[in-house]
């Protein structure tokens, strides 16, 4: 699916603006703070219904508006589509597609597929496990729709264990109950597992190659680790009797999926710990590119890439990789540069260029 324009209405620095975008890359250039992050933010609230920068969604209304409001236009196959969502704090959000109410954006088959890169992203390489646990979820999820409530089934199911865990611990209630949430856990925990493992084969050969090209080195691997060797159900549910006592006295569930490491790693050690920032930089960039191939050989539908301030610590050769990786690569792209002059050249291609400035969009179109 392609997206051919954006349009906001009081959205975050923005009164109002529409910016039409290319079929291959896009380039938003202009001076910091002239509002080019904001647009990237508000296509991805348009694809997803959710911000990709703040939890508090307050923020996106511009200050003295009640309401914000944003439109995508896209194509694919079967034609056009329009896809809006409208937030107006304090409300449930409005969301629609072609016209029709839906209550989420993520799970409707029919929405452009997207995946942001910016520099505050660098916490998916370097910050906890669970960052990356819930990345990899959400990739399983755009792979296989089919998959999405698996990890919400585990998560409800987790607290119904923890919380009896919790009585337990207060001296309240039957321990003989542990061993049907030990099964439930364990069934659709088995079930998570094995998404998690069959995502990141999908992309782990992409990861080591894509890494390559980008300058990171020969030796950069993405692998899952689980916490749990076994399986099967009985098996893993076994694991968790196992640990009666122990979850018991402290509370919570102590093993399993949820503990899930997807490490991400250069000559064998963790790049979470001894990877420079330009090194965490260009993985982060490996796995956008890997899963995006990925989504493009299963769903036939490369995401739309949006890369926020992505060349500005990048040295001349590692841009030019980037530049070069993102000619052959299949799908949109739309990326932010205070200097349009960093991107050149793509595939030899045309490259739409959008001039930024004070909340302000100028289209202009040539050669590159």
């Amino acid at each position: 699916m392609q997206v051919l324009s954006v349009s906001l209405r009081d959205f975050r620095g923005y009164d109002r603006a529409r910016a039409a975008l290319g079929a291959g890359v896009t380039v938003l250039w202009g001076p910091n703070g002239a509002g080019k992050t904001n647009l990237l933010e508000a296509v991805y609230f348009g694809c997803t219904g959710h911000s990709c920068r703040t939890a508090n969604e307050r923020e996106l209304v511009r200050f003295g508006a009640d309401t914000t409001r944003v439109v995508l236009e896209a194509r694919d196959e079967s034609g056009d589509h329009e896809l809006a969502v409208g937030l107006t704090p304090g409300e449930p959000k409005r969301m629609s597609i072609d016209g029709a109410v839906v209550q989420r954006l993520l799970d409707a088959p029919s929405r452009p597929l997207v995946a942001f890169f910016s520099p505050d992203r660098l916490e998916l390489v370097k910050g906890s496990p669970a960052l990356r646990r819930a990345h990899t979820d959400q990739f399983v999820t755009a792979l296989w729709p089919a998959r999405a409530a698996t990890r919400r089934t585990y998560n409800e199911a987790l607290a119904q264990r923890n919380s009896l865990l919790a009585r337990l611990a207060a001296g309240r209630g039957a321990r003989d109950s542990l061993h049907a949430w030990d099964a439930r856990l364990a069934d659709v925990g088995i079930r998570l597992m094995q998404d998690r493992r069959a995502a990141v084969a999908l992309i782990s050969e992409r990861f080591h190659s894509t890494a390559g090209s980008l300058g990171l080195g020969d030796d950069a691997a993405i692998a899952y680790r689980p916490r749990s060797g076994v399986a099967d159900a009985a098996s893993l549910a076994g694991e968790f009797e196992a640990r009666h006592a122990t979850d018991i006295e402290r509370r919570f569930t102590t093993h399993g999926p949820h503990r899930d490491e997807i490490a991400i790693t250069l000559n064998g050690r963790a790049l979470r710990a001894f990877g420079s920032q330009g090194q965490q930089r260009l993985a982060l960039l490996a796995l956008l590119f890997s899963e995006r191939a990925a989504l493009t050989d299963a769903r036939a539908a490369p995401p739309l890439l949006l890369l926020d301030d992505v060349t500005s610590e990048l040295d001349a050769e590692h841009r030019a990789s980037l530049i070069e990786l993102l000619g052959i690569s299949p799908g949109q792209a739309v990326i932010t540069t205070t200097d349009p002059d960093q991107i050149p050249q793509v595939g030899g291609a045309d490259v739409v260029r959008l001039r930024v400035r004070a909340g302000q969009i100028y289209p202009e179109m040539r050669a590159a």
